[in-house]
């Protein structure tokens, strides 16, 4: 049963209760409505008979002053009559509901009516002048008709007594028993409720209770108690928490395995890094290593090379002073100045190129080596100074620098940086138009949209814009590899400056990439720190 329910029985039960007894309560008030206006009633119904015989005495008496004086005046007196019509019809209504009454009510008017008209005819005597029988006997008793209406009155006025003593008892014990059902009403009222409570609190207090505890346990960890029983909302919040703890318990073993999992995960990664380090530090050493035991035959080979040129101009010059005929002079001269001069130039081009190449190796190895100077960097001041390194503009080229916030690093490395992304930009500018160059940095909207590899709010992005011939999208993805030329050997340089940007930036806690439209241009992104990341 539904809890809506519950409550509505718990509401519904009472109230059906109360109105029983309301009912009892009304009824009983009505009740004693009912007796109270019969007592009064019976009141009025006495006094209204105790003044109905006082008219018919008078009229009786002034009928025997009228005989005695021989004046018909004191006998017609409407208005008595008048009186006690209205008083007998008064009572013949009041009493209208008891038959016994109103038949003696009927004979009180008869007998009066009588006597009226007895009264009548002796008026009319007197006024004729006739002699009145009755009038000797004027001093008896009263006439039978006066002696009929007083009979009929006593026993009226008896049984309205009666009647009345009779309903005063019926009120009293209608008043007890509204009394006793006003007690009875309020007494029960208060038990119902009183049950009502109990009630509530045994089956709705108790599975609350229950369904607190449970939760309690939850929230501690603690097993939880066993479910409750039955269909309402109370239950089905219990079944919800049994099934969360179960969830919770499972997601505990799932999160236990996971950490061991992790663990072992973090053991195998801190084991590969290690190996990793061994494997880049051995690297560097060997880079280190072979370059430096090549640059003795390199130097070896440059000396020989300017040695066998000086030889070959010594011999030039014996060739030319010794007068040898046409037929030997020009073969001789043109080998030396052909074949030997070419090899002599490409054997220095070279090994140029190889000691370019040693360098360009070192300069990596000794990337990854070097000990940085951590301070907040003026990078308004490293950029002018990376612009100067740059060397000259084309005529048709200008650089725009916007202004550029501090950031975390080393000066030195940071500055190589940008002295690359600058180089690289004006090396591929556009002969066929004007060169453009933007230096600056995001603000913080623009960086959130536009940080594709994830930048973090306590990095800040520079930027090096150029709208030069751009890079093609095939070319992208090896652009930060060493010794990656987008033109070949056209482009100039050993081809190691992206590759030493990007480890650069690694180093610093952050990172580089590239947005480029063939054609259209490039913008190189570089994700620095503005606060320190890790121990200098």
């Amino acid at each position: 049963m539904k809890l809506f329910t519950k409550g509505l029985l718990l509401i519904a039960i009472p109230s059906v209760i109360e109105l029983a007894l309301l009912a009892v309560v009304f009824n009983t008030q009505e009740a004693a409505s009912v007796a109270a206006r019969s007592a009064q009633r019976s009141k009025q119904i006495l006094w209204q008979v105790s003044s109905l015989v006082d008219p018919l005495l008078r009229e009786s008496a002034r009928v025997r002053t009228g005989i005695v004086l021989g004046d018909p005046s004191f006998i017609d007196r409407h208005a008595v009559w008048t009186e006690f019509a209205d008083r007998i019809a008064l009572l013949s209504r009041m009493v209208a509901d008891n038959p016994a009454q109103l038949a003696r009510v009927d004979h009180m008017r008869a007998a009066a009516y009588a006597w009226r008209a007895q009264a009548a005819d002796v008026a009319d005597a007197l006024r004729a002048g006739r002699s009145i029988a009755w009038a000797r006997t004027a001093g008896a008793a009263m006439p039978p008709e006066i002696e009929t209406v007083r009979d009929e009155l006593k026993e009226f006025i008896d049984e309205e007594t009666r009647l009345d003593a009779l309903r005063s008892a019926s009120l009293s014990m209608t008043r007890a028993r509204q009394q006793a059902a006003l007690m009875v009403a309020v007494a029960g009222s208060m038990l119902i409720w009183a049950v009502t409570a109990i009630v509530f609190a045994r089956n709705v207090g108790v599975r609350l209770a229950a369904l607190r505890d449970n939760a309690e346990r939850l929230g501690n960890g603690v097993r939880l108690a066993p479910a409750l029983s039955g269909n309402d909302e109370i239950a089905a919040l219990d079944a919800v928490l049994h099934h969360t703890s179960a969830r919770l318990r499972q997601a505990d073993r799932e999160q236990a395995a996971l950490k061991l999992q992790l663990e072992a995960r973090a053991a195998d990664l801190a084991g590969a890094n290690e190996h990793l380090r061994q494997e880049t530090q051995d690297n560097e050493m060997f880079i280190y290593s072979v370059s430096h035991d090549l640059r003795s035959p390199l130097v070896n080979l440059q000396g020989f090379s300017k040695e066998l040129q000086v030889s070959c101009d010594e011999l030039r010059t014996q060739i030319e002073s010794a007068g040898l005929p046409e037929t030997e002079h020009r073969p001789m001269t043109e080998l030396l100045d052909g074949e030997v001069n070419e090899s002599l130039q490409f054997l220095r081009q070279a090994v140029a190129r190889a000691a370019a190449i040693i360098d360009a190796l070192l300069r990596i190895s000794r990337a990854g080596r070097l000990e940085y100077r951590w301070q907040r960097v003026n990078m308004g001041r490293l950029v002018e100074r990376a612009r100067v390194a740059a060397g000259a503009l084309p005529d048709t080229a200008r650089i725009d620098t916007r202004e550029l916030p501090p950031a975390w690093g080393d000066p030195g490395a940071l500055e190589q940086i940008f002295s690359n992304l600058i180089c690289n930009a004006v090396r591929h500018l556009d002969p066929a138009r004007p060169g453009r160059i933007e230096i600056g940095a995001l603000d913080a909207a623009a960086q959130a949209g536009n940080a594709p590899l994830g930048a973090r709010a306590h990095t800040r992005t520079y930027y090096v814009r150029d709208n030069g011939v751009g890079i093609p999208a095939a070319y992208v993805p090896k652009l930060f590899h060493a010794f990656q030329r987008l033109h070949g050997d056209d482009s100039g340089g050993p081809g190691i400056g992206l590759a030493l940007a990007r480890r650069i930036a690694e180093r610093h806690g952050g990172r580089i990439w590239v947005e480029s439209t063939e054609g259209a241009g490039s913008t190189f992104f570089v994700d620095l720190p503005v606060q320190p990341l890790r121990a200098a």
